[in-house]
């Protein structure tokens, strides 16, 4: 279970205060950029991330580091 970062500090990072996101939204980001890292582990080679670390919690963690931002189409 995911407990740092929360979902509403998430949510707060992901959205804005004219486009909010909900977290069905945040879930499919979340999800999007999970496979993303596991390809990329994948045709790299890598077998585990440093420390032991999930790839959700890696997403998670860019996400709250601003490494990417969500737009609606």
């Amino acid at each position: 279970m995911i407990n740092e970062p929360s979902v509403d500090a998430l949510v707060r990072k992901l959205g804005t205060d004219d486009m909010p996101i909900s977290r069905y939204e945040l879930c499919v980001v979340i999800a999007k950029r999970t496979r993303q890292i596991i390809e990329q582990m994948q045709s790299t080679g890598v077998t585990e991330l440093p420390g032991k670390q999930k790839e959700i919690v890696l997403a998670c963690q860019e996400v709250m580091n601003g490494k990417f931002r969500v737009t609606k189409d």
